[in-house]
Order: structure tokens, then C-alpha cells, then sequence
């Protein structure tokens, strides 16, 4: 007969893998849990700079270059074309108002001249020979209308005779009408030369207005194609040195073209490149000082220009006071341009952490100095020694401003 066996009790090996598997995801759910999951780099403390946050007055200000430019630059073109005949001035020389810098020749304005020369004469002999024959006219009925007035005296004394004969019935009455109508004919044969007379007077004046009025303009017209003779010498506009002169003896230098430039030198102004970021902060009118000789000298804001190239803007400086003793065109001067009044504010100094982190994390110190933990903190403004710290850090604390290149992504410093 079959026998009915009973099951062991206790444990088998086959339970083993799943007690096993079960005791190993106990422990690390409890180490996620309670455990300690930073990633940490030992560093020596040596090579760090650590430095101390503080409260104080934030100067907003940054540092830039400038370079020293003449006041004002005049640009020097032909007004004329012409070919260059002569240099009469080098680059770098001064020059004064009025001074011919460079002579140009032109054939073609000459022949110009001789042929408004030649209109203009013609013009003229043309108004002589009309103002003769007006003035021969004029003559002829001054004689006419002192002929006519002999003949009205005649006639009137005729018809005066040939009336009172009338009157004493000694003459016929065809006679005497005759004679009336001879007197009358001759005075309305007198008022017509007179009233040709003020026309011809008339259209004479205006005649001669016109003529003279273009004779007038032909002078004028001379007078500027002379002027453009005198224009082949190009001429310095204002005091100041002559600065790049772009021709050569025999090139062809089209009129309105630029041929060089004169620096005003009465006066100095400083040109800036500063970068975009701060270009709604920089204002005309804006202080900024630079040193010099061991001593300060004050800027302000002259022009804001609005393109930016290669992300920076120019601005021009002018001088606020006295000027360097040895100032010259070209020189570089490193400037302090403040942007905003000074204002209490959290700070840490500047350091070379910023370009890893961009200012949003930084390393903390502890307070044994064994430890550095990494903390978001927001900075706002930062000037050449300093960052504004908006949220993030309290006074007093230390962090390290020294680069994060070897750092990696670790959340811990031990520091030895």
C-alpha cells in the first residue's frame, strides 16, 4: 500500500537567492533613505582661494579701455575733379585755414572759361548794338513828335484865322472846315506819337531789365566757373594736422571723392568700445575718471553710439577738467565709467569661479573649514573687484572664488 509523506518544515535552500535578494533591497532603500548620497573630491585647501562675504557699499562702476581720438576729425574731399598735379603738404604736417594742400589740373574747365567768356561777350555786344537802336528809335520819335507839334501850331493858327474869316463871312465855309478838320487830325496824330511813345518807353525798360538780368547771370556764371579753377586747389577748411592723405601725383581724383582727413587738435576726446550688455546703463552724461601720473583726471559721457558690432558699442569721453600735461592722439587710458550710485549690498570679491558656474552656484565653506558644499545663490550687478549677491549667501560666510576646472560635477569638497 502506498505511504503518505509529510512535508519538512524549515528552511530550504531554494529560499536562500529570494531572502537574499529581499534583505539587499531592504538596505538600499533604507540608504536612499538615510544615507549620505554626495559625491565628494578631496582638494587641498592650499590651492584654493577662500574668501569671506561681506556688507558694504556696492560701487557700480566698470573698467575699460579708451583710446585718446582729436576732438574732431574733417574730412577732406575734392570739390573739383582734376588730375593731382602737386603735393604741396605731407601727412602729419599742420595746417592752417586756407592752406593749399593739394593742386589739381583740369583742361576741360579751361575751355568752360573761354567759352562763357566768349557767350558773355556776345551777350554784351548784343545789349550795346539793342540799346543803340532803342536810343535811335527813341531819338526818331522825339523828332517825329516835334515835327507833328510844328505842324498842330500851323494848323491851329490856320483854323483860327479860317474861323474869325468864317465869322466875318470872308471865307467859305468848306474852307474854314477844312482848316478845323486839318487842326484836329494833327493833335490826335500828336497823342498817338506820345502814347507810342510811353510804350516804346516801357517795353525798352523791361527789355533792357531782362537783358541786364542776363547779362548778370552770366557773370555769376563766370565768376563760378572760376571759382572751380580755384577749387583745383584743394584748400585745408580749419587749423589742425593733416592726417591720411590718399592720392599720388597723377591719379585722377573724381570730384566729391575723399582724398584725406584733418584732426582738430584744439581739444581731445576719448573713444570707448564697452560691451552690450550695458548699453541701456551708459548714458550721455555719465562721470567716469582714469588715472594718469599719479593722478586723477575727470571724463564724462559725450556720445552713445546706438550699433553694435561684435557685441560692443562706442561711446565717446570728453574731459570734465584739466587734461594729462602730455596728452596725444593715440594713447590708451584705462577708465572707470560709473553707471549708478554706490548702494549697501551683500558681496563676495571676483574670481575665476564665475566662468564655470556663471554666478548661479558657488562652493560654501563650513564653519571647521573641512568641508565646501555646493549652493545656488543669484548675483546681480559686479563691478572689477566685486559680485553683488542677491539671494544665496548671508555675511560672514567664506566661499571659494578659485576656478571649478577640476571639480567636475561633485555636490562636496573635503578639504585637507
Amino acid at each position: 500500500m502506498d505511504i503518505i509523506l509529510e512535508k519538512k518544515k524549515g528552511l530550504r535552500k531554494k529560499h536562500i537567492p529570494y531572502m537574499a535578494g529581499g534583505s539587499a533591497l531592504i538596505f538600499l532603500v533604507l540608504w536612499m533613505a538615510f544615507g549620505n548620497h554626495k559625491s565628494r573630491l578631496t582638494v587641498d585647501s592650499q590651492k584654493l582661494m577662500i574668501e569671506v562675504v561681506s556688507k558694504s557699499k556696492f560701487n557700480d562702476y566698470i573698467r575699460i579701455s579708451g583710446q585718446v581720438e582729436p576732438i574732431n576729425t574733417i574730412q577732406l574731399s575734392a570739390v573739383e575733379g582734376g588730375m593731382v598735379e602737386q603735393k604741396v603738404v605731407e601727412e602729419g604736417a599742420m595746417v592752417q585755414l586756407g592752406d593749399v594742400i593739394i593742386r589739381l589740373k583740369n583742361p576741360m574747365l579751361n575751355l568752360n572759361i573761354l567759352d562763357s567768356e566768349a557767350q558773355l561777350a556776345e551777350k554784351q555786344n548784343f545789349l550795346r548794338n539793342t540799346q543803340v537802336q532803342m536810343e535811335q528809335e527813341k531819338l526818331s520819335l522825339k523828332k517825329e513828335k516835334l515835327q507833328l507839334d510844328m505842324d498842330v501850331e500851323r494848323k491851329k493858327r490856320k483854323f483860327q484865322q479860317y474861323k474869325q474869316l468864317n465869322i466875318e463871312k470872308l471865307t467859305s465855309q468848306e474852307e474854314y472846315l477844312q482848316a478845323k478838320e486839318d487842326y484836329e487830325f494833327a493833335l490826335s496824330g500828336r497823342k498817338l506819337v506820345i502814347e507810342r511813345q510811353k510804350q516804346d518807353s516801357i517795353f525798352r525798360g523791361i527789355q533792357i531789365k531782362q537783358m541786364e538780368e542776363s547779362l548778370h547771370n552770366m557773370r555769376e556764371n563766370l565768376t563760378l566757373v572760376r571759382q572751380r579753377i580755384d577749387n583745383l586747389n584743394v584748400k585745408a577748411p580749419v587749423n589742425g594736422q593733416l592726417g591720411l592723405l590718399e592720392v599720388e601725383i597723377g591719379q585722377s581724383v573724381a570730384a566729391g571723392s575723399r582724398i584725406g582727413q584733418i584732426s582738430v587738435l584744439s581739444d581731445y576726446k576719448i573713444e570707448a568700445l564697452i560691451d552690450e550688455h550695458y548699453i541701456d546703463k551708459v548714458k550721455i552724461g555719465l562721470g567716469a575718471t582714469f588715472e594718469r601720473q599719479d593722478k586723477n583726471f575727470a571724463l564724462r559721457v559725450r556720445k552713445v553710439y546706438p550699433e553694435v558690432r561684435e557685441k560692443q558699442f562706442r561711446t565717446d569721453f570728453i574731459f570734465a577738467g584739466e587734461r594729462p600735461d602730455n596728452i596725444r592722439a593715440g594713447q590708451t587710458y584705462y577708465i572707470n565709467l560709473q553707471l549708478g550710485q554706490p548702494a549697501e549690498a551683500i558681496l563676495i570679491p571676483r574670481g575665476s569661479f564665475y566662468q564655470t558656474t556663471g554666478g548661479q552656484w558657488i562652493f560654501v565653506v563650513s564653519e571647521d573649514r573641512k568641508t565646501a558644499t555646493r549652493r545656488t545663490i543669484t548675483i546681480g550687478r559686479q563691478n572689477p573687484l566685486y559680485y553683488e549677491v542677491l539671494t544665496g549667501l548671508k555675511p560672514g560666510e567664506k566661499v571659494i572664488t578659485s576656478g571649478y576646472d577640476t571639480f567636475g560635477d561633485v555636490q562636496e569638497l573635503v578639504l585637507q
